[in-house]
């Protein structure tokens, strides 16, 4: 799965990484690259929870590359 992450530079000098595809998921980290590996955790949460809060169909689903 790819999705786009933003990711700036606070007023504290840390790094926020956000999926704007995924409202609410966000994380941070001191480098920019422990901002993205902090936010892929994030992500995979965001997956589960999303998951477990509604039971997918496997007939239904389908998955669609853009």
């Amino acid at each position: 799965m790819k999705l786009h992450v933003v990711v700036e530079q606070d007023e504290a000098g840390y790094f926020v990484a956000e999926v704007p595809a995924l409202p609410g998921c966000l994380s941070q980290g001191k480098t920019r690259d422990e901002a993205i590996a902090n936010v892929k955790e994030a992500i995979e949460g965001w997956l589960e929870v999303m998951e477990a809060k509604q039971a997918v169909d496997a007939e239904r689903m389908v998955e669609v590359v853009v």
